[in-house]
């Protein structure tokens, strides 16, 4: 029979498919022998059951009352029991972690009977009120879907001027009371006194909690599958609210932020887990716990310890202590900034827990590439605001808003913004993910913002206790009296915490720098280095640039690039030199076509040279012509309208441009008389291009030229434009490979044939997806891309990582069939995907020779190279 329930002795750290991540490692600290509460797990199994099918799998009922028997054993309590209840938590657990996004329901199991035991056993009513309180209050808005704000401003009325903790227990059970009265108002029925239905009403309210609309934005930005579920904890409470010597805290055994070394945490006298995470109340640094409880601090050290040392990574721990006890509730390997990723996969690697091959694969391209953004100027004579904590670093700069909804309706249109906020909550994150940076006015480096924030790689500063944040009238108040009215622009170090008023400079990393040659002189750069160079040795994909000039060129190979994958020749007719391809459309005779091209062809040698001179040694390969031709006329409707107001006066020129539009204009021109087709049709066109690169080769030191003829479909075509190529070359007497660009399906679909005649392969992967999808990119990504990625239809748009399934399948038949036909075939890409770290892992697979993207991405590529020949499984197709 299959199971659906496993107690937390029975699992591990290696089960987190089956467990969540939570869920496993509490299973393994229960292992290590350290202070768990006992409790069991709810598989990811019985999640993806109940999502399909909208109920709970047959048996699933009967595992959870055994689980809950033996666990009310264990406790020696009964849940819900009138004289000393047994109370859960049911906390959500997905193999990924997603903070804040699913839910959570503490204190299961009170009721008006037994929240009179729990006062009487505690000897504490006002602990015993406050957790029925914040049972119902979590209860209502998690499980009946109750709007949140209705109980926080019951408890706002309450206090006045008061804080939570100088409520007694006659306020609390007012609250109590209260609370119902919004249950039943709201939901047409009483809080549900049976502690069994609690736990069963909670228990699908975190299945049900894996698809809101939170937890879905949240996968797509970090890229989790759809399909995984969440597991669900039901775990025995302990409690940290039950008076002074209790409490509750988040550590980390390294400064997530910089890697730093040392005791990192925050920590909270009084309180529940929700208190320190929400940042509603502000907490104490870890270290004041020495001073608290130094018994319960010793212990956590070692604990900490131990937990670094078994999962030889930086972790993440929630703890609670009760009455003096500290018992873990949680630990995970950390979320951490990009720089501290860096510092920390170096410094494990020195401690000898891991080693350089492990190194490279803690840390990502993405996390790279966040570390070559600008940085704020030190020389900046902006006004500072404020001080926060430094959560997550960068240098953001925008508009201060106070809403999510604002911040999503600025940056859609185009507008830079700072979400300002008390504190944030999980409803928060799409106003997060469309901010360049976020402000708080509470919470410490544990809180919501600063954890999710440092997920995402966005600049974060929270904790500026000086600020009066006013979300309702849209402004908050620095010290001096400054007032910040929403539209104001302000800007946010998440490196030091600094608030600024206004746009404040921007210079480069040093991460930036030291890929340019600057020099190596702190921690994080050399980090950086070491793990780039590692990186490099074990990598098999070569890594080359998108580029058009020999400044680009010269840009590319300061960052490793080691060739040139696209050099776009179109690129090279524009400006002064456009007139000259209108004289070359307008030539009316054989005489007139060639000397267009003779006045092209010294400009394009030129290029050529530059070009070769910047890599010199290192291969280029150089597109032939690709767009349509009319792409470099004047606008149809202006010229119109310009020959138009003329009439008679219009000039001869207008009139003959005027009449090349309209000869040119294609329903479709993506799919017109563009690529190999224009080479084929108009004389000459390709002959200049290849012989200008044949003459800049032949002028050059060491060229490695590569001619790669584009949009070819048809092997005869290629044959066609090969042999033209060949004579040039064997006339000027140089040497160069000539291959193709595989962008059509049909081109793919027929790599074999295609291969007799090419010497290299260069997957087009930006018209390739245009056209396997039928997607015209320029026209749909505004029009419902978003609604494709609502619905789940894409996980990540396909123009910005390869779509493995449609796309990636016609690059693996091309690979496979390409080689069988001419196993020497060199293969790349040069589509925009090279760039991205999915997809050079995907091209890495399916065994291609180098990957191309534009220059400030080949760091990105290199790394990920590195990283995808330490994973991959081995497949290659060669």
């Amino acid at each position: 029979m299959r199971k659906f329930v496993y107690d937390f002795t029975e699992g591990n750290k290696d089960l987190k498919d089956l467990l969540g991540g939570k869920g496993a490692n509490l299973a393994e600290m229960t292992n290590l022998g350290l202070p768990v509460p006992p409790g069991f797990t709810i598989t990811t199994d019985a999640c993806r059951h109940y999502l399909a099918g909208g109920d709970v799998p047959d048996g699933l009922a009967a595992e959870i009352a055994a689980h809950l028997d033996a666990l009310e054993t264990t406790m020696g309590k009964r849940l819900g029991d009138a004289a000393d209840p047994l109370l859960v938590s049911v906390r959500s657990g997905a193999k990924f972690s997603m903070p804040g996004m699913m839910e959570t329901v503490l204190n299961i199991g009170l009721n008006d009977v037994s929240v009179l035991g729990l006062a009487k056993q505690a000897g504490n009513e006002r602990f015993a009120w406050d957790s029925y309180r914040r049972l119902i209050q979590m209860f209502g808005k998690t499980v009946l879907g109750i709007e949140g704000e209705l109980f926080e401003h019951a408890l706002d009325e309450l206090k006045g001027s008061r804080q939570d903790t100088d409520l007694d227990a006659t306020d609390l059970q007012r609250l109590v009371e209260t609370y119902k009265g919004i249950v039943r108002a709201e939901k047409g029925r009483d809080f549900p006194a049976d502690p069994r239905e609690q736990m069963e009403l909670a228990i699908r309210a975190v299945f049900d909690s894996w698809n809101a609309p939170r937890a879905v934005l949240y996968r797509r930005q970090e890229r989790i599958p759809a399909d995984l579920g969440t597991a669900v904890n039901v775990v025995a409470m302990v409690f940290g609210n039950i008076g002074m010597d209790s409490g509750t805290g988040v550590a980390f055994t390294r400064d997530p932020g910089s890697g730093h070394q040392g005791v990192y945490g925050d920590y909270l006298q009084n309180a529940q887990g929700e208190d320190v995470v929400a940042g509603i109340r502000n907490t104490v640094p870890l270290q004041d716990l020495e001073r608290i409880d130094p018994d319960s601090y010793r212990e956590l050290l070692d604990i900490m310890g131990t937990l670094e040392n078994h999962y030889r990574d930086l972790c993440d721990i929630e703890f609670t202590i009760e009455r003096g006890k500290l018992w873990m509730l949680q630990t995970r390997v950390g979320k951490r900034t990009a720089g501290a990723a860096f510092c920390i996969a170096t410094q494990l690697v020195d401690e000898g827990l891991i080693d350089l091959d492990e190194a490279v694969t803690r840390v990502s391209g993405d996390q790279l590439a966040q570390l070559m953004f600008p940085r704020f100027s030190a020389a900046a004579d902006n006004t500072r605001l404020t001080k926060g904590m430094n959560a997550s670093p960068g240098a953001a700069v925008g508009k201060a808003v106070f809403t999510s909804a604002r911040a999503v309706e600025l940056a859609a249109r185009g507008e830079a913004v700072i979400l300002v906020r008390r504190e944030t909550n999980p409803d928060d994150l799409a106003g997060m993910i469309a901010a360049q940076g976020v402000l708080t006015s509470r919470g410490g480096k544990t809180s919501h913002a600063a954890v999710v924030a440092r997920g995402m790689g966005k600049t974060c500063v929270c904790g500026a206790e000086e600020l009066a944040v006013d979300t309702r009238a849209g402004c908050f108040t620095a010290p001096g009296g400054i007032v910040v009215n929403e539209g104001d622009v302000i800007s946010i170090d998440g490196s030091n915490g600094a608030v600024y008023l206004g746009e404040v400079p921007v210079v480069a990393s040093p991460v930036m720098e030291y890929f340019e040659g600057g020099p190596i002189e702190d921690e994080l750069v050399a980090a950086v280095d070491r793990i780039m160079r590692h990186a490099d040795s074990v990598r098999r994909l070569a890594v080359r640039a998108n580029a058009d000039t020999p400044e680009d060129a010269a840009r590319a190979r300061a960052f490793g690039a080691e060739g040139i994958g696209l050099c776009r020749t179109e690129h090279m007719f524009l400006g002064d030199r456009r007139k000259l391809v209108e004289d070359l459309i307008l030539a009316s005779s054989d005489e007139e076509r060639q000397a267009a091209l003779d006045a092209l062809e010294p400009l394009q040698k030129a290029d050529f040279a530059g070009i070769f001179a910047a890599m010199d040694g290192l291969p280029v390969t150089i597109r032939l012509i690709d767009p349509p031709l009319h792409e470099f006329l004047p606008d149809y409707t202006e010229l119109a309208v310009k020959v138009a107001l003329a009439g008679d006066a219009a000039e001869d020129k207008d009139r003959r441009l005027l009449d090349a539009v309209k000869r040119l204009h294609e329903q479709n021109p993506m799919l017109g008389l563009r690529g190999v087709r224009l080479g084929l049709v108009i004389p000459g066109l390709f002959a200049m291009q290849v012989r200008a690169i044949a003459e800049a080769a032949k002028e050059s030191a060491n060229p490695r030229a590569e001619i790669m003829i584009p949009l070819v479909g048809a092997v005869q075509e290629l044959e066609s434009v090969r042999e033209e190529a060949l004579r040039i070359l064997a006339e000027v007497g140089v040497d160069a490979l000539i291959g193709t660009m595989i962008e059509v399906p049909r081109a793919a679909l027929t790599a074999g044939q295609i291969a007799e005649a090419a010497q290299f392969f260069s997957f087009g992967t930006n018209d390739l997806t245009q056209m396997t999808w039928a997607f015209s990119r320029d026209d749909v990504e505004s029009a419902f891309f978003g609604k494709y990625l609502d619905l789940g239809i894409f996980g990540v748009s396909p123009f910005e990582s390869i779509d493995r399934d449609g796309v990636g399948r016609l690059m693996r038949i091309g690979v496979e069939e390409g080689r069988r036909t001419r196993p020497d075939l060199k293969i790349g890409i040069c589509g925009e995907h090279g760039g991205d770290p999915d997809s050079v892992h995907f091209c890495h697979e399916i065994g291609l020779d180098y990957v191309s993207c534009s220059p400030f991405r080949v760091a990105v590529a290199r790394l990920e190279a590195g990283r995808a020949a330490l994973t991959s499984d081995g497949s290659d197709t060669r």
